[in-house]
């Protein structure tokens, strides 16, 4: 089962860069992001009122607060990032490799914010996982995309807003179903790229069809297979695991971009894909360490609430 979580992990986070590309070919990426969280805020409400009234029962106002700054940080922040600097021209693989620092960031503060063990076994798959990622994008990377150079900055911001609600939320004490997390998020999102859209005079949505398959590609491929399973694991396996699949969203872009864009996927490509294959292995095999069991650390219950989220 774990498995075939982080395999569906690996491919639906991914399918947010391939989204993202084809909404930036249609309107701006506020009025994409508008239309994508209004609709499925408005589901998630319905659901929240019916299905999984249980999930929210002991919530309080300040679980909510919270959760809703971890969704500002999240989604709202590091989506618009992502989004923005592939508008300006940046591809979506080096948007990838830059997002792929993220179990950088996230595993050397685990230890000093969370008290959890990383080996070195980790620290060497973490060093691999790097190195596959810039195997695949160095190419890319190097042959420039005619956007600014400071458009390059941009994902750097928004793989630091995931790294803190990442950590944000691993320090919450009361455990969140995930159906009340994702919906929480969700609202605050859609009410973030609203006003903002309101602001900027994009909120009207774009007749094109290509625009509505970008939208509905991003509702039910990033945001409910790469979104849910993302906190799915984290709760379950810990940061340093989660985020080390993280390493496999540049190759996995290119397939993705090679399948959808004609994009070139080469012997450069299939050797990072293998490497991040590699270091995935060799993370999890460094896993048993001191501290294991500090993957929940003051998250008593976690597990089952995913489970009867899910």
């Amino acid at each position: 089962m774990n498995v075939l979580l982080s395999l569906g992990f690996v491919v639906t986070w991914s399918s947010g860069f391939i989204g993202a590309k084809l909404g930036a070919g249609s309107a701006d990426a506020v009025t994409v992001l508008m239309w994508r969280f209004l609709p499925l805020a408005a589901v998630l409400a319905l659901l929240a009122a019916t299905v999984f009234r249980a999930s929210w029962r002991g919530l309080t106002a300040r679980d909510l607060g919270r959760q809703a700054v971890v969704g500002a940080l999240s989604q709202s922040g590091y989506l618009l990032t992502v989004y923005y600097a592939i508008q300006l021209g940046v591809s979506s693989g080096t948007t990838a490799l830059i997002d792929g620092t993220q179990p950088l960031v996230a595993g050397a503060l685990a230890g000093p914010l969370l008290g959890q063990y990383v080996s070195r076994t980790q620290w060497l798959g973490l060093a691999l996982g790097l190195t596959g990622v810039v195997i695949v994008t160095a190419g890319d990377a190097a042959a420039g995309t005619g956007a600014p150079w400071w458009a390059y900055l941009v994902p750097f911001l928004g793989m630091l807003s995931l790294v803190a609600a990442t950590f944000l939320d691993r320090r919450t004490r009361t455990a969140v179903a995930p159906s009340a997390a994702m919906t929480v998020h969700c609202a605050t999102s859609a009410v973030i790229f609203t006003v903002l859209a309101l602001a900027l005079g994009a909120a009207a949505p774009v007749a094109e069809t290509s625009f509505w398959a970008a939208i509905g590609w991003l509702v039910v491929l990033s945001t409910f297979g790469g979104y849910g399973l993302y906190w799915l694991i984290l709760r379950r396996g810990g940061v340093t695991r989660v985020n080390t699949l993280m390493f496999l969203m540049a190759p996995v872009t290119a397939l993705w971009g090679a399948a959808m864009f004609g994009e070139p996927f080469g012997v450069q490509t299939a050797l990072g894909l293998a490497v991040g294959l590699a270091a995935v292995a060799v993370v999890h095999r460094g896993g048993a360490g001191p501290g294991r069991g500090g993957h929940r650390r003051g998250h008593s219950g976690v597990k089952q609430a995913c489970t009867a989220g899910a």
